[in-house]
Parts: structure tokens; sequence; C-alpha cells
């Protein structure tokens, strides 16, 4: 297998997200998007002793035209929307949400976060939508980490969660409407493994803490994003500590990307028209 080669290396600066810290790898100054990735944000939360769950976290907002995706690392994650949708996410589970023509969630701590340890920790990756499904019918899909087909290799050493698209001959349950790839890894120290990735997709590694060897480049650090070059078969990893890490693939778009704020779409015009339907109670309402 030809492995791909390093475009570039992007850390995960910590930003303010309406008083929240997260750790956003992109977009950058450099990198606006990895079609058809949009944004990548990084979370590790500690909750104070007493906290209230249903007043803690991401308050209701909108989002129309992609996908936020949240995969969940430590305690949970209770989605709720304005389509009736009600759940929690634990650790090692996925919350994919369609937003298509547009819907209104919140995003908290699970009622029994304390229980938990009081620790939250998950990233939020929004996938764009192609032009054809941006006005498609919203959907959530809540996928348990007990519902995630797991893929073990080195004896144990390497433990691949795949959620999205077909991975060696695993498929993910999560269907999209452009092909993606979504891979949720844990490498342990010394082991070693090659991942065949589509040489059409775009693709990217972030590691959420340890240390890995990529082939062909060599070091990389937890809060790190590795951004692939389209020039090969895949990726070889060697773990040189314990590593957790999100492997991402995916068919790039080719379309214009036009976005404000919870919104993307293609022309101004739909962004306009987003904010409008939004204000005229379009996207349904969220009461807590």
């Amino acid at each position: 297998m030809k492995n791909r080669t390093v475009e570039r290396l992007l850390y995960a600066e910590e930003i303010d997200m309406g008083g929240m810290p997260v750790r956003q790898a992109f977009p950058t100054q450099n990198v606006e998007q990895i079609d058809p990735f949009l944004l990548l944000h990084h979370a590790h939360i500690r909750f104070p002793e007493g906290v209230v769950p249903g007043r803690s976290g991401v308050d209701p907002h909108p989002h129309r035209g992609f996908s936020p995706v949240t995969f969940v690392y430590k305690g949970g994650v209770h989605h709720r929307d304005s389509r009736g949708n009600d759940s929690v996410v634990y650790a090692g589970g996925t919350q994919w949400t369609k937003a298509g023509m547009g819907l209104i969630h919140s995003e908290r701590p699970p009622h029994d976060i304390e229980a938990l340890g009081g620790e939250q920790e998950f990233i939020q990756l929004w996938v764009n939508l192609p032009k054809a499904n941006k006005m498609d019918q919203p959907a959530y899909f809540p996928l348990h980490a007990q519902n995630t087909p797991l893929l073990e290799a080195e004896n144990g050493g390497v433990r691949i969660q795949v959620v999205a698209g077909e991975f060696n001959g695993i498929k993910g349950p999560i269907r999209t409407p452009s092909p993606v790839l979504a891979l949720r890894l844990e490498l342990k120290a010394g082991t070693s493994y090659s991942f065949p990735l589509p040489e059409s997709y775009n693709a990217f590694l972030y590691l959420l803490d340890g240390r890995l060897r990529v082939e062909g480049f060599g070091m990389v650090e937890g809060l790190q994003l590795v951004l692939f070059k389209q020039d090969g078969e895949g990726c070889t990893l060697t773990a040189l500590e314990d590593t957790r890490a999100l492997l991402m693939a995916g068919e790039p778009l080719k379309e214009p990307v036009v976005s404000h704020g919870p919104y993307v779409m293609n022309t101004q015009t739909e962004i306009m028209q987003a904010m409008r339907d939004y204000q005229m109670g379009k996207m349904g309402i969220l009461i807590e």
C-alpha cells in the first residue's frame, strides 16, 4: 500500500464558544475546510459539584444545510430537538444529526453526569451536505457504543469503531448522502496498523491524546490534526503512547460553500432565507 503524504499539521487552539472552552482544529486562517468536512471542535469539560444538567451545555440553537456530528468520549450528551427527538448517548457512542432544511437542538450533559464523574469529552464535526440534500427533512441518528461495529487487531492493541462507510468489510450503521468514512481509533503503545483509504477521498486524522508516528512523515502528538494529501492508498500509524484518534475521509463535494453561524448553504441568498425561516419559526420550536 502506498501511504499518503502529509499536506499540513494543524494544532487545535483553544477558543471561547459562548463561555465554553473548546479546541478548534479547523477552520483556520490556512485551512477553511477539508471538503466535505467544515469544522472540528474538541471539548473536554469538568462540571462542578451540584451542576444542573438542564442549564449546562449548549442551549437550543438552529442548523441548516449540513450534519453536526458528535463523537462522545467521556460522560454523555443529551440531545433534544424541534422534531421531537430526545436521547442520551454515552461514551463510545455517536450522535449524527442531519439538519437538512432546518431544526433547533440543544446538547447538554445527561442527568447522571455527576455519577459518571462530572466529566464530559466529545468531538463535534460538521459534515457538509450536497446541494441536492440541503433542504431534506431533518433526521437524528443516535448510535450507541454497543451498536457500533468494532474491529480489533494486534491482539487487541488496535480498536477500530466503524461509524459510517465501509472498512475491512464492515459497514458502519450511519448512512450518509455523500460517501463518508468515519473511524474511531484506539491504539496501544507499540502497535502499528495500516488504514486503506479510497484514493478520491479527502482525509484527516485528529489525535485526542497520546503520540504516534505517521509513516513517511514522523511524530504527531495529541491535539494535532494531520491533513493528508490525495496521493496514496491509505496511511500507516504506529502508536508511541496509548492514543485515541478520529480518522475521517470523504468524497469531496466540490460545491460552493457560503456559511453564516449555524447555516451552511451554497449562496448568500440561501443564507438570508435560512435566517428568515428561523425567525418565522419554520425550523420548529424547542421548549425544554
